[in-house]
């Protein structure tokens, strides 16, 4: 049986990246996804890509009322919610000294608020579902320094205390929450890079290449899935060894 089958799950930044990934693969499992994020051409394109059990909505995960919109439409796609994937984020790498306060607190609303926003929206629909799972997509740069970007880093080291303190207050609602850790994954986020920067980072990682979006959605979906059913509050790198 497939692993999804009957399921839904919310994707937040789900257009392109990681998230599309993950929402290739659960819907190849049987399951059906809710995309939201503010690229509406790529969105668009994704949800007709996959077919009936693929929903895109625009969302901008700053603001509940997308959150509660998104909510609904899981919903709407039949079986209740039963998972989560907090993946939208922004990554503006700057130094401490060229980093002003609108950059921080932009940082802040989208990485780290949009993820609170998320898990207090989901939480009563994933009830009525007889539970579920969450998971924070964080980074390596939330379980060591990262240099020159501070507000990222900063958000998502947030994410990590964000996850325990959640999977905590949740787990008697019989709804997990874990947190991911990529190190470098070759998606547009990375895209900034120059030559000189990537050749740097990869001499930093000691299986000596980037990772890529499935190679994340893989962990993300074991987190999904009954699987991890005894897993809670746990931070699981995908990272070619960058956070030994």
């Amino acid at each position: 049986m497939a692993r999804f089958s009957g399921r839904t799950v919310l994707i937040s930044g789900g257009a392109r990246g990681q998230g599309a990934a993950e929402a290739r693969m659960i819907v190849a499992e049987g399951g059906r996804v809710v995309i939201g994020d503010v690229l509406e051409e790529q969105g668009r394109g994704l949800a007709q890509e996959l077919g009936p059990n693929c929903v895109f909505l625009r969302q901008d995960v700053t603001q509940e009322t997308d959150w509660a919109a998104a909510v609904a439409a899981a919903e709407k796609l039949g079986g209740g919610l039963h998972g989560l994937v907090n993946n939208a984020g922004i990554y503006i790498p700057k130094p401490l000294m060229e980093t002003d306060k609108a950059l921080f607190e932009r940082h802040l609303a989208v990485n780290q608020t949009g993820c609170f926003l998320g898990m207090r929206a989901v939480v009563p629909a994933m009830e009525r579902a007889g539970g579920g799972s969450i998971v924070n997509i964080s980074s390596t740069a939330g379980l060591r320094g990262s240099p020159q970007a501070i507000a990222y880093s900063s958000t998502k080291w947030a994410l990590r205390g964000m996850t325990k303190a959640a999977a905590i207050d949740l787990a008697r609602l019989g709804i997990r929450v874990n947190s991911v850790h990529p190190g470098p994954i070759e998606t547009d986020m990375i895209g900034i890079w120059t030559n000189e920067h990537r050749a740097k980072r990869l001499g930093s990682i000691p299986m000596q290449r980037t990772g890529t979006a499935e190679e994340v959605a893989r962990v993300v979906l074991f987190l999904l899935s009954e699987e991890s059913a005894y897993m809670t509050g746990a931070e699981l790198s995908v990272d070619g060894g960058v956070s030994l």
